[in-house]
Parts: structure tokens; C-alpha cells; sequence
């Protein structure tokens, strides 16, 4: 049942062309745009610092905003009333939906890292395990996140909100630009976003070969559990 269900949440994530868009389209271009353009201050190659920013957004986009999007329609048209009317346990459909996430996540992985590759990428070998972990640890963060809106909000306002907000770490959390070359305070503040705190620590394994750090892996439990204790209590079926 579980196989199933993550198969069926998988398909329709990839079907659906605003979740192609959010996922594939949207990454890669900006991953060659920002890597061939010489925007910002960056050793060469450039790809090098950038790839790991894209990863973070890649996570964001998938975990966050197509999640939230998804799990607000689905409770306008009534799937997830008429799911828990049948014989799937709902610990079922949560891990399928979970399951499919990290798969579309560790598809998105794949193909950026091929197009980043392509561009010169040379990643720190000893990271890339401890990426993985990472990418993980990111994506249920961002998908507690897409659960707390998507679950208790009318999907028209989830819709906006949940782009809205994927712009304001997109361009806060030091995923457009280097944290270090925000402007003022915003530089601070992007360490203590989710989208920072997983760029930083992408960053320090696959570029610099170093650990993480504390501080960025506490921001992304911090948020992941502060995120999902409050959806437990707030998410609706209808």
C-alpha cells in the first residue's frame, strides 16, 4: 500500500506543470544563468558556488511551495476526506506523500548535478554523503513548512502565499545572491531562514569540504519542528 501510494503522489508531482516548472525549469535555468553570468563576486568556477544554492532552492521549491499548493487543492476537491474514508491508514498517506517528495527531490539532485557537471562543477568528494543527509534534513524542514500553509488556508491563499513566500527566501535567504553580499541586516537574517541555513551547509560540504556547522542545522530543526508541531494542530481535511 505504502509503494502504492508513494508511486501515485510521485506521478502526479511530475505530471503536473506548475510542479515541472517549480522543480526542473526554473533551477536549471537559473543554475546556468547564474553560472555563466558574471553576477557578484565568485571564484571560478562559478558553478561551484552556485550549484549548492540551487539545491537549497530546488529542496524549497518541491518541499514548500508545490507541496502547500498541492495539499490546499486536494482539501478543496475533497481527496484527502475521501482518501481517509477508505482502508490507507493516514500514516500511510502521509509517508507516501513524504516518500515521493524525496524522490522528486533526489531526481532534481541528479539532473542538476548532471547540468552542473556539464558547467565545470567540481564538487568536494568527502561531501557528497553528507549532502544527502542534508538534502533530507531540508526537505522534510520545507515540507512541515508546505503542510502548516497548505493544511489550514483556502488554496487561493495558499497559492499566493506560498509563492510569495518562496520569493522572499528566494532573494532573503542568500539562494539569489550570496548571503555575504545582501545588503545589511538581510545578511544576518538569511542564516536564520531555512533556505540560508540549508544553502550555507550545502555550501560547506560540497564546497569547502567542512562540516555543516551547528547553527544551520538547528535553524532547519528549529523550523522543521516549530513548522510541524503547529500543522498538527491547525491542518484540516476539507
Amino acid at each position: 500500500m505504502l509503494a502504492a501510494q508513494t508511486r501515485i503522489e510521485t506521478l502526479l508531482i511530475v505530471r503536473h506543470g506548475e510542479q515541472a516548472l517549480l522543480t526542473l525549469i526554473i533551477p536549471i535555468a537559473l543554475l546556468i544563468g547564474m553560472s555563466t553570468i558574471h553576477i557578484g563576486d565568485l571564484p571560478e568556477p562559478r558553478v561551484n558556488s552556485v550549484m549548492p544554492r540551487i539545491l537549497a532552492l530546488a529542496v524549497m521549491s518541491t518541499a514548500f511551495t508545490g507541496q502547500a499548493i498541492a495539499l490546499g487543492f486536494d482539501r478543496r476537491y475533497g481527496v484527502l476526506k475521501r482518501l481517509s474514508a477508505t482502508a490507507l491508514p493516514r500514516w500511510t498517506l502521509i509517508s507516501g506523500r513524504v516518500l515521493a517528495t524525496l524522490l522528486v527531490v533526489a531526481l532534481q539532485a541528479v539532473v542538476l548535478s548532471v547540468t552542473a557537471l556539464l558547467l565545470g562543477w567540481s564538487p568536494a568528494l568527502t561531501g557528497l554523503l553528507p549532502g544527502i543527509g542534508l538534502l533530507v534534513l531540508g526537505t522534510l524542514a520545507f515540507g512541515a513548512a508546505g503542510v502548516l500553509v497548505g493544511g489550514a488556508l483556502r488554496p487561493e491563499i495558499v497559492l499566493a502565499l506560498a509563492n510569495a513566500i518562496w520569493f522572499v527566501l528566494l532573494l532573503a535567504g542568500g539562494l539569489a545572491l550570496p548571503a555575504d553580499d545582501l545588503p545589511g541586516p538581510l545578511a544576518v537574517i538569511a542564516g536564520f531562514l531555512p533556505s540560508g541555513a540549508l544553502a550555507e551547509a550545502l555550501d560547506a560540504v560540497l564546497v569547502h569540504s567542512a562540516l555543516p556547522g551547528a547553527q544551520p542545522i538547528l535553524v532547519l530543526l528549529a523550523w522543521g519542528l516549530a513548522c510541524g508541531g503547529t500543522a498538527l494542530r491547525t491542518t484540516r481535511l476539507t
